[in-house]
């Protein structure tokens, strides 16, 4: 049993790959690890592309499986170990980083997140609280004009305090995550049947959490996000505000689903001027329109 399973995605990722791959060494810091690559691009292999690390194992997933339908798929193939770590292809690891998250899990922790920071090494504001109409209004309504505003009215956690300690959460973006392996197995895959890509890390610290598990961030464990990687386009902002919807539908009742759907739905209309906004309120209007977002029907 190997100490950290690492499980990537890469859709057309190479180039970030090799990055990712080669912080994994001076992360790990003496720990055991291997990462299990899916590649979600159908027409191009991804291990020609790659240099030959025998820590790395390329899964050709042979369609574009989504973020949580890759993950499974990873998960799948990736070896026993003592931790599961998913992370983003577009990171590079800071040295101790993989060893930062273990000692958090080994101290308690169900799962732990780490600091992430942008290349110039500025702070991404990757803390979120549990969504709820309260922060939606506040979203809808000011976005990030008004950082300092109180933390109930912003999903996104924006106080500099909130970053400097180690603490639990209620979840964080997607771009990294760490928890136990065996945790991992007993609380089964990510929700691939209703999240392609968007939400799905909302959705799995939520089951994480409601089974008794603890989110720790630890600020120790730093790992560098390049900006844009993921790619962007408005059927992508469309998907990202109509997973938003299905998220709170999940876990809430019909009314107050409702209610949060019309606050989406108004804060996109407040932003006519962003092709991605346009899109959201065709997506959230129409079942049609959003059967045609990546993933198709959900």
């Amino acid at each position: 049993m190997i100490d950290f399973s690492i499980v990537v995605v890469s859709y057309f990722s190479s180039d970030d790959l090799a990055g990712l791959i080669a912080s994994a060494d001076a992360a790990a810091a003496g720990a055991t690890w291997h990462a299990t690559i899916v590649n979600n691009a159908p027409h191009e292999p991804l291990a020609p592309l790659l240099p030959h690390n025998d820590h790395v194992s390329v899964i050709e997933a042979g369609a574009n499986l989504g973020y949580s339908g890759g993950l499974n798929l990873g998960r799948a193939h990736a070896p026993l170990s003592r931790f599961t770590v998913f992370l983003n292809p577009d990171l590079t690891l800071h040295p101790g980083s993989l060893q930062a998250l273990g000692n958090t899990l080994a101290g308690g922790a169900e799962a732990a997140v780490p600091l992430i920071v942008a290349s110039d090494g500025s702070r991404q504001n990757s803390l979120r609280q549990e969504p709820s109409i309260v922060a939606a209004i506040g979203d809808a309504l000011f976005g990030d004009s008004w950082a300092g505003r109180p933390q109930a009215f912003s999903e996104t956690v924006r106080d500099p305090r909130s970053y400097s300690h180690p603490r639990p959460i209620e979840w964080a973006t997607g771009a990294a995550l760490a928890i136990h392996t065996d945790a991992a197995d007993t609380l089964g895959d990510w929700d691939d049947t209703l999240f392609f890509m968007y939400s799905e890390e909302t959705d799995y610290a939520r089951r994480i959490r409601a089974r008794g598990g603890r989110i720790e961030f630890e600020p120790r464990a730093v790992v560098e996000h390049r900006a844009g990687g993921s790619g962007s386009s408005p059927q992508l902002d469309a998907l990202l505000e109509v997973n938003k919807l299905r998220y709170f539908r999940k876990w809430h009742g019909p009314v107050a689903s409702s209610v949060f759907g019309l606050i989406l739905l108004g804060r996109n209309l407040l932003r006519p001027h962003q092709p991605g906004a346009r899109a959201a309120v065709r997506a959230l209007l129409s079942r049609r329109t959003r059967a045609q977002l990546p993933g198709g029907p959900r």
